[in-house]
């Protein structure tokens, strides 16, 4: 019992260090965001704009209250770059890859902060694990850039081409969604490229690669396409994923852009894909967001709150969430006593933790687009898809966002760090003991349904 309790405190720590991590990364961040030499033309920002640009930076989201090419300098966009691949990495993984590189040792207790900052199953092999994370990232990340090099250049000059090549690689691979597009116009996005097949299919691939999971990515390189030798998360990630790409890309081509002038053949394909890809929490868009339709910004909104997979740079309530949450509802329609899931059952502390995450995703996104759209007097519609993109870490915006006051800035600031270090990160630290007992209070059936 008591080596029960000391594991589960230890956890309890690993929390509140990654909790206390990204508040670390957050504030330094904004100190570098207030110097003059971060803000393009005189003077410097303010600590608002400066803590709401950081938060979103480390946090991987992309919502902003200033156009990121025209407001800051090239110093200021390299300090966001450098939190979005902080932020998107983790910051215990770049402070364990740090260490690890300087050959220091690590200690069981940084060992099993770095598991539950990446979802890993085990504490076996974590820093192999952290080897692999960052070469990964560096690797796809690079090829990325060079890929959309050519493009950029022709564009933009060589050197602001490589510069705007490497931003939106990182970003992307991040599913941070900040873009450098804005000296075209404001807060464009990637407005100019919906034609664009190589633009739009690297973007989708960046933002499918970092938003499956590293875990994923880990599996496929031992078992390479051999799908039942996978583990059962990536199993789910990988069917889960493409079911989310799938079914609102067919949504948004044959009734969001059925009509559109423009949007024809390969472009409309390409729009639908990469609105259905960059909607669960990447936050680059092809086409303008603000004239979607109701029914296709409420689509919006699920797909931004489901997000991406453990482990991954994506945030949201997760795929396997949902997954757990659906095949839970199957057993209970089929009459099972087990959840069951590719031939294995899924343990019931997964069940009531994906319960527990729906419930309080739900809840704070309620709450902040009901207290936006009160407090701010704007359409309700709009209020929730502001809240679902902070709670998600999208950055998608119907462009409300810079026009709040400092209260709903805040309340979207709290969304945002909610959404990417986890809602029951927060709780479990928060907790200081568990109480672990014996006995059971007498059973009592209740209704439901």
């Amino acid at each position: 019992m008591e080596k029960i309790h000391i594991h589960i405190s230890k956890r309890f720590f690993s929390f509140r260090v990654i909790i206390c991590s990204f508040a670390l990364a957050i504030m330094l961040g904004t100190v570098l965001l207030m110097l003059p030499v971060s803000k393009a033309g005189a003077g410097s920002a303010g600590f608002a704009d400066a803590f709401f640009t950081a938060t979103s930076a480390v946090c991987v989201t992309g919502l902003v209250v200033h156009d990121t090419a025209t407001y800051w300098s090239a110093f200021g966009q390299a300090v966001i770059l450098g939190m979005i691949q902080v932020g998107g990495m983790g910051v215990i993984t770049v402070a364990i890859a740090i260490v690890t590189f300087s050959r220091r040792k690590i200690g069981l207790v940084q060992r099993s902060t770095m598991q539950n900052a990446i979802s890993a199953p085990q504490v076996g092999g974590i820093i192999r694990m952290t080897r692999f994370i960052l070469k990964f990232t560096l690797c796809v990340e690079f090829l990325g850039a060079a890929v959309m090099a050519p493009v950029f250049c022709r564009r933009s000059g060589i050197l602001h081409g490589l510069w705007q090549a490497l931003f939106h690689s990182v970003s992307a691979f991040c599913n941070a969604g900040f873009d450098i597009m804005g000296d075209g116009a404001p807060f464009s996005s990637l407005t100019s490229f919906t034609a664009h097949p190589l633009i739009n299919i690297t973007i989708m691939l960046l933002i499918v690669s970092g938003g499956i999971g590293f875990m994923t990515w880990q599996d496929l390189r031992t078992n390479k396409l051999h799908f039942k030798k996978y583990r059962l998360q990536s199993k789910i990630v990988i069917v889960t994923s493409l079911v989310l790409i799938t079914l609102p890309a067919l949504f948004l081509y044959f009734y969001e852009f059925s009509h559109i002038p423009g949007l024809s053949g390969n472009t409309r394909v390409l729009a639908s894909l990469f609105q259905s890809v960059t909607t669960r929490t990447a936050g680059f868009n092809t086409v303008d967001i603000t004239h979607l339709s109701g029914g296709s910004k409420a689509v919006m909104i699920i797909l931004m709150l489901i997000g991406g997979s453990p482990g991954s740079t994506a945030g949201g309530l997760k795929t396997t969430t949902l997954a757990v949450l659906a095949v839970t509802a199957i057993s209970v329609f089929r009459a099972r006593t087990d959840v069951q899931c590719f031939g294995r059952r899924i343990d019931f502390d997964a069940v009531k933790n994906a319960l527990a995450i729906l419930m309080l995703y739900i809840f704070l996104f309620l709450f902040g687009g009901i207290f936006i759209s009160c407090f701010e007097g704007l359409p309700i519609m709009n209020c929730f898809f502001e809240a679902a993109s902070a709670i998600g870490t999208v950055g998608l915006t119907t462009g409300i966002t810079p026009g709040l006051s400092l209260a709903s800035r805040g309340v979207l600031v709290a969304l945002m760090f909610l959404g990417r270090v986890g809602g029951l990160t927060l709780v479990f630290a928060a907790a200081t003991t568990v109480k672990i007992n014996n006995s059971k209070l007498p059973q009592e059936k209740v209704s439901v349904g």
